[in-house]
């Protein structure tokens, strides 16, 4: 006579990962929010690399700290999720300094750059720390005394003269802000470097190397045709 076959009861998924995967205060966490986000009683982190094959998120103290406080390497078989990387950390808290190291092909040729020894910020963090002697030199994943530089890899850290990332708790109210709607036919993209566009004087803003300078080239934007509300989108939108 066959045994009996005891069913187990189905578990949610975000259960099964907190019991499975919660050790001194980090988890797998999740893929859905991209930058930082408040989950239970801590923060979830996840940002996208489709070539990397090594990440690490890591916490500081402060501004100039050369070693981290904590470092958490990121699993690829758990703590990925097609192109896009993320883990939970317990007790993160407003004002907590953090920061990536992300390794994987070094192919100038072809457009890849990866560096362990090099400190990357967040993308959509929301605030960045304040450095007094930030040595951007120190930043080249290239080794500027070789004689092929951009083909050798730096191999130094540049933890303690780079800026980290601040997670701040702030809310923002849009005001009922809606996107304009456009049509794909009609979006012009204009990307730049808020510093590089606003630094130089002919740029002509008052507030160089800051959004209120880019605040200021708006005209300029609109006039070479960067995407705007049109009289079919105002109507619309």
């Amino acid at each position: 006579m066959a045994a009996p076959v005891t069913k187990t009861a189905e578990r949610p998924l975000h259960d099964y990962l907190m019991d499975v995967s919660d050790c001194n205060g980090v988890r797998v966490g999740s893929a859905l929010l991209m930058g930082t986000s408040q989950q239970d009683n801590g923060r979830n982190f996840a940002f996208f690399s489709r070539h990397a094959t090594r990440v690490r998120l890591e916490l500081f103290d402060h501004p100039e700290d050369q070693i981290a406080a904590k470092q958490i390497d990121l699993d690829p078989a758990r703590n990925r999720t097609g192109d896009l990387w993320h883990v939970w950390v317990g007790g993160i808290r407003p004002g907590q300094l953090y920061a990536y190291r992300v390794d994987g092909p070094y192919s100038p040729s072809e457009g890849q750059r990866f560096n362990f020894a090099k400190l990357l910020l967040d993308p959509f963090s929301t605030a960045i720390s304040r450095l007094v002697n930030w040595d951007f030199g120190k930043a080249l994943g290239y080794d500027p005394s070789a004689s092929r530089r951009d083909v050798a890899r730096s191999q130094a850290d540049d933890a303690a003269a780079m800026l980290k990332c601040v997670f701040t708790h702030e809310y923002f109210n849009w005001h009922g802000d809606q996107p304009p709607r456009h049509h794909w036919s009609e979006i012009v993209i204009y990307e730049t470097h808020i510093r590089g566009f606003t630094f130089h004087s002919s740029s002509g803003v008052q507030n160089p190397c800051t959004y209120r300078g880019l605040i200021e080239k708006i005209p300029y934007l609109s006039a070479i045709f960067v995407t705007r509300k049109t009289e079919r989108n105002a109507d619309s939108s």
